[in-house]
């Protein structure tokens, strides 16, 4: 049909958000999930991360031009604008609702923006960029937030909330923003949600199907001590700091 996702908008992060609040919906939510606060561990490794996201991200989406031309220097260029872009709508969006911005939520709009511009990269104009890195920063802040609780997933890095989203955000807006002088073909947002839609539906049967045969056949919950004591140390004898 035509549908366009120029380095894996809908078959990666779709798929993968999906596939995220299916096992989040499988397992069930964390002991002391809504009674107790979950801080992040270590926020300077999240700004680390991100930033090697960040970086990374371009060789994703301009190596896949599959070539070093002018197109994959366009894709460049489009992700870093959505990804700065995508980082202070979020910022901003948090600062309005909240009082206050955030480190991990301006890392958290960063990788929306990214994700967002995945499937346009080799479509879209430097202007179009700066729009869907806004639109994906304010969408992913409400499906890491709203839609959060609307789900009642605890879904605990947002998977769905950000790749999800970003994703399903970045692939239509793919269809009402592409170019013809940019990309060599036209956008339908038509058919951009007919492809969503089918990876979002593949996905959540595949996934529920896989987990259903995985959990009969090993399982797939820790036990509660397990849980509490925490994974690294209950199953590996390593920890991460003191």
């Amino acid at each position: 049909m035509g549908a366009l996702d120029f380095a894996g908008g809908s078959v990666v992060h779709v798929n993968a958000g999906v596939a995220g609040l299916v096992c989040a919906w499988f397992l069930g939510r964390r002991t002391g999930y809504g009674r107790e606060a979950f801080e992040p561990y270590n926020l300077g490794l999240t700004m680390a991360g991100a930033g090697l996201l960040w970086v990374g991200w371009f060789g994703f989406n301009a190596g896949s031009a599959v070539a070093a031309d002018g197109r994959a220097g366009l894709a460049m260029a489009v992700t870093h604008l959505a990804a700065a872009a995508g980082a202070l709508s979020w910022m901003l969006g948090e600062w309005v609702v909240r009082g206050r911005p955030s480190l991990l939520g301006l890392c958290s709009g960063l990788v929306a923006g990214l994700v967002a511009i995945t499937p346009a990269a080799g479509f879209v104009t430097l202007r179009s960029a700066v729009v869907i890195g806004v639109v994906a920063g304010l969408a992913c802040y409400w499906g890491a937030t709203g839609l959060k609780r609307l789900l009642r997933a605890d879904d605990s890095l947002d998977v769905f909330g950000v790749h999800g989203i970003g994703g399903i955000v970045g692939s239509l807006l793919t269809g009402m923003l592409a170019s013809r002088t940019v990309g060599g073909v036209p956008g339908s947002l038509l058919t951009q949600a007919i492809g969503v839609g089918a990876v979002m539906a593949y996905s959540l049967v595949a996934t529920a199907v896989l987990l259903w045969i995985t959990n009969l056949a090993v399982g797939l919950r820790v036990d509660e001590q397990s849980e509490q004591t925490g994974l690294d140390i209950a199953q590996h004898r390593e920890r991460l700091g003191s």
